[in-house]
């Protein structure tokens, strides 16, 4: 009993979880949950309730949806097979899916993983964002060839920015299963879920649910309505962005991805070699960069899909912070999210 209240008395003096908890609360959100990290401990708070109807409260070790924290994964995959010689980041992506991408032997896999591909995003067509409400849509199943099919009946302009585009990380999953012979989730699973200990984190396909305990998601329709978007078909995101995890266990993989478990040294290096973007932050291979507003950088990536916001960065000094939000009416303004960023990664 004496060293379990040593842990709590030196978590609370090293990490800012009253504050957080404070700033948890403040949120417009039906739900939310923080988990913050530093070499010596971490603490869990949560916020909101799980569903409107019952009121029950958020818990701390609640699932949700991650959204484009997914590509992350991906893109972890893709470099571990760059290790082991089966991929070469500078070789056209026509060299693994010969045919798939026009222009594929223009492209690399370089490019596919950083979005600089130039390859229009499927989600910014009527009826193919997850981040929209689409009643019974919802429930189809797509497939990776289906998206594509959509993405490359048209183009982007010749505008020389940066674009990101879920595309890219479609291209990327079929490239993982082409390369391996085996479904991409399964990769994930066997290559970084299963070594890690991430029980808690899936790849769910064409299950509509989410684990228990969750907060359920909810998402405004005119007229100003709550309509419960819960449960869907995540195959619409795929490897863009369906998985499901914790805050511990998302936790758990970029602590290993960022500290060097997962890929080679050089491996890790070209994961976190960006490029501008101009929308807030730099991007590398499956990694976003974010400025604090201390000036310290953070490692990560950010991820949405209807009724679920997740963010989940570490800065190289050790410490951590993943956040999940069941927004409301509205979502948590940028000033909120980056205010208890500023609290894990500044205010020591």
């Amino acid at each position: 009993m004496i060293s379990f209240l040593n842990v709590l008395v030196a978590a609370a003096v090293t990490l800012p979880g009253a504050q957080v908890q404070e700033q948890l609360e403040a949120l417009p959100k039906t739900a939310a949950i923080a988990r913050l990290s530093d070499a010596d401990s971490s603490w869990q708070g949560a916020a909101g309730v799980r569903d409107l109807k019952s009121g029950r409260p958020a818990v701390p070790e609640g699932h949700f949806r991650i959204g484009s924290v997914t590509k992350t994964f991906v893109a972890t995959v893709v470099l571990q097979l760059v290790d082991e010689g089966k991929v070469k980041l500078d070789e056209p992506v026509d060299s693994y899916l010969p045919g798939v991408v026009p222009d594929g032997e223009k492209i690399t896999v370089r490019q596919i993983l950083d979005h600089t591909s130039h390859l229009y995003d499927y989600m910014s067509e009527p009826g193919y964002s997850t981040n929209r409400w689409r009643g019974k849509d919802r429930f189809r199943h797509y497939s990776p060839a289906a998206l594509l099919k959509v993405a490359f009946a048209k183009k982007l302009p010749a505008d020389g920015r940066w674009h990101y585009s879920n595309t890219n990380y479609v291209v990327a999953g079929m490239l993982v299963e082409k390369v391996t012979g085996r479904p991409y989730g399964q990769e994930v699973a066997r290559r970084i879920l299963r070594p890690l200990g991430m029980r808690h984190t899936s790849v769910p396909g064409d299950r509509p649910g989410l684990p228990a305990p969750h907060a359920r998601g909810y998402e405004p329709v005119p007229g100003g309505e709550l309509v419960d978007a819960t449960l869907m078909n995540p195959s619409l995101d795929w490897a863009a962005g369906e998985m499901i995890s914790t805050a511990r266990d998302l936790d758990v993989f970029f602590d290993s991805l960022l500290t060097g478990k997962l890929t080679s040294a050089a491996s890790l290096k070209a994961m976190r070699t960006t490029v501008k973007t101009g929308a807030g932050f730099e991007y590398g291979l499956g990694l976003q960069a974010y400025p604090t507003p201390c000036g310290t950088k953070v490692w990560g990536h950010s991820g949405e899909l209807i009724g679920y916001l997740t963010f989940a960065f570490r800065s190289d000094d050790g410490r951590s912070l993943t956040l999940s939000i069941n927004p409301a009416a509205t979502n948590p303004s940028t000033e909120q999210v980056m205010g208890i960023a500023a609290a894990q990664f500044c205010d020591r």
